[in-house]
């Protein structure tokens, strides 16, 4: 398999509880961008990879967010 695609990062699973769920990446370096977003609208789910260039991932409404440490849910 090519290196460009290794898997790079731990991936987190995403239920969007409501509609109008904003998932937005963030990069890796000196400067903190924004380099992705998405919208997902209830009971939609999306999964999302930590990479060589997305070191943080912000979310913004309810979700139900699946880790390898457990599941997160937002305060109602």
């Amino acid at each position: 398999m090519p290196e460009m695609w290794e898997i790079t990062g731990e991936y987190v699973v995403i239920k969007a509880l409501e509609n109008g769920v904003t998932i937005i990446g963030l990069t890796r370096g000196k400067d903190t961008r924004f380099h992705h977003s998405e919208k997902l609208d209830k009971g939609e789910i999306m999964i999302a990879q930590f990479t060589e260039h997305t070191s943080a991932i912000k979310i913004r409404g309810k979700v139900e967010l699946l880790t390898k440490h457990g599941p997160i849910r937002t305060d109602d």
